[in-house]
């Protein structure tokens, strides 16, 4: 089974073709970073418009990489239906329904969250369940238990700000651009580790949620009481903030770790391609014993892969799409 694997749910638009003999044949992903950079982050209207614009050719691009046919060769689609920006979310599960109907193929209606719960079964070493997830994007920080594909039990979750939206609040502070993470990494390289020390938000409370509403205004009201923050300040500003969110994210999946007995962690979403966050969580966690996995690069941030993966997974146990475009801009896992 061939299966065509559509992702829509924020500012990437990606298409991937996987085999369930051959493994993934073709992925391509169109990032909207530049499109969204002025404004210091996601414009909705803004997405939706540009993924009407790249989905088609984008399959066609998926299409020849893959040396496939499109009706001859593809035997389902599966795409994103939430959870995501509603009008992301209704271009690419609108084009994939219509698309599986065309053709007189199955769909299959993916959840974003778990498709990257399970991303690392995309590797050659894939891990086995159970194992805990920390699954950390621009719109997502969860820990999650994954027992087995469709069995998870959320751990904790943010109560306000997702890490990967305070990491580009926090950037467009400091007059950086967007996405922020990267861009933060870069400037806290050059910064002075002991000149400001944050706090670690929610680590000395019972429970493994996170919040980093506080977090965000600290790093805004350390640049308030700075004169005029020359390079440096900011440097060292950018070093004392993700510092704080590295040491919460390894104190709180240390915490997820002992409550479970887990002996393998699985880091996922876009936050997750921080170098620091991996040096720290490969490096205490595995002084315990604990197998710490990232997916590859690609596979971290919004893709395709993942949706097509997930997909066959559940087409090979006999999920189907009714005939309807249907999306769920909320959606939570317990639901799946």
């Amino acid at each position: 089974m061939r299966v065509l694997g559509i992702e829509t749910s924020c500012d990437e638009t990606a298409v991937a073709v996987i085999c369930e003999h051959q493994g993934l044949l073709a992925h391509h992903l169109y990032s909207q970073s530049a499109l969204h950079s002025e404004y210091g982050g996601v414009v909705p209207e803004l997405a939706s418009r540009d993924h009407i614009r790249k989905l088609g050719p984008l399959i066609q691009t998926a299409m020849r990489a893959a040396r496939l046919s499109l009706r001859e060769d593809i035997d389902a689609v599966a795409y994103t239906s939430g959870p995501g920006l509603m009008g992301a979310l209704m271009v690419g599960a609108g084009l994939g329904r219509t698309l599986a109907f065309a053709l007189d193929k199955p769909a299959v209606a993916v959840h974003h969250m778990e498709a990257h719960l399970l991303a690392p079964l995309l590797e050659d070493a894939a891990p086995d369940c159970p194992y805990v997830a920390l699954l950390v994007s621009g719109g997502h920080t969860l820990l999650v238990e994954v027992r087995s594909v469709a069995r998870y039990a959320v751990l904790g979750e943010s109560i306000d700000d997702a890490v990967g939206e305070a990491f580009d609040k926090v950037a467009l502070m400091l007059g950086l651009g967007y996405p922020g993470g990267p861009q933060i990494q870069r400037l806290a390289r050059q910064g002075d580790p002991e000149r400001f020390v944050f706090p670690r938000p929610m680590v000395n409370r019972a429970g493994l949620d996170f919040s980093f509403s506080g977090l965000k205004t600290h790093v805004l009201n350390t640049l308030k009481g700075l004169a005029k923050p020359d390079h440096q300040a900011r440097a060292d500003v950018a070093r004392a903030f993700e510092d704080a969110v590295v040491d919460t994210l390894r104190i709180k999946s240390t915490r997820a770790i002992e409550h479970t007995g887990a002996k393998t962690l699985v880091v996922a979403g876009g936050v997750g391609a921080n170098q620091k966050l991996r040096q720290q969580l490969m490096q205490r966690l595995g002084e315990q014993g604990v197998k710490v996995i990232f997916p590859a690069p690609e596979f971290c941030t919004d893709n395709a892969a993942m949706v097509a993966q997930l997909g066959l997974l559940r087409l090979q146990s006999g999920s189907r799409e009714p005939l309807q475009i249907r999306v769920q801009p909320r959606w939570a896992l317990e639901e799946i």
